[in-house]
C-alpha cells in the first residue's frame, strides 16, 4: 500500500476503500454535508486525507446508536479543513457519552417494565386491563407512557 502524504488528495474509490464504506456511501455523506471534496477540471471528486477521520467519526457514532442527524450536528462543530485537535475530539466524545448514558437510563427504565404492562394503552394484553382499565392511558397522549416517563426522568426531548 503506498504511503499517502498528509496534504495529498484521495480519489473517491481510495477514500471509500480506506474508510471501509462504499463509493455511494461517500457520495451520500458528501450530499448530506458530512464531508467535502474538491473537484478536478474533469469533475472527479478528490478528498483531503483528514476526511478519513471524519468518516471514522461517522462510523463510531453509528456504532453507539447515534442518528445521522446527531452525527451531523457533532461534525458541524468540528473543523472541516483539517483534522480535529485532541481537545476537539474529547469535547465531542464527552457529549456523545452523555447521550449514550441518557439512552442507557431510558432503556433500563423500559426494561424493568417489560415483564408487565409497557404502557402502550393497547388493551391487547390480558394484564393491561389491570394496569390500564378503561384505556385511561389514552388521555396521556399518543405513544408509550413508559417512554414518555423515561424521557421526562432523563430530560430527553425525544
Amino acid at each position: 500500500m503506498p504511503h499517502i502524504a498528509p496534504n495529498e488528495l484521495l480519489p473517491i474509490g481510495e477514500l471509500a476503500r480506506r474508510a471501509g464504506v462504499s463509493v455511494p456511501t461517500v457520495r451520500y455523506y458528501e450530499e448530506r454535508g458530512l464531508i467535502r471534496s474538491e473537484r478536478t477540471p474533469g469533475n472527479k471528486r478528490l478528498f483531503p486525507r483528514h476526511t478519513l477521520r471524519r468518516l471514522a467519526v461517522v462510523a463510531a457514532g453509528q456504532r453507539v446508536g447515534l442518528t445521522l442527524q446527531e452525527i451531523m450536528a457533532a461534525l458541524a462543530d468540528m473543523p472541516a479543513d483539517r483534522a480535529p485537535t485532541q481537545r476537539e475530539w474529547t469535547r465531542m466524545g464527552t457529549r456523545w457519552a452523555q447521550t449514550v448514558a441518557q439512552r442507557i437510563r431510558q432503556l433500563e427504565i423500559l426494561q424493568t417494565s417489560l415483564d408487565g404492562c409497557i404502557g402502550c394503552g393497547c388493551l391487547s394484553l390480558g394484564k393491561c386491563v389491570l394496569f390500564n382499565p378503561g384505556d385511561e392511558a389514552a388521555t396521556e397522549g399518543p405513544g408509550s407512557r413508559w417512554l414518555r416517563n423515561a424521557e421526562a426522568a432523563t430530560g430527553s426531548q425525544g
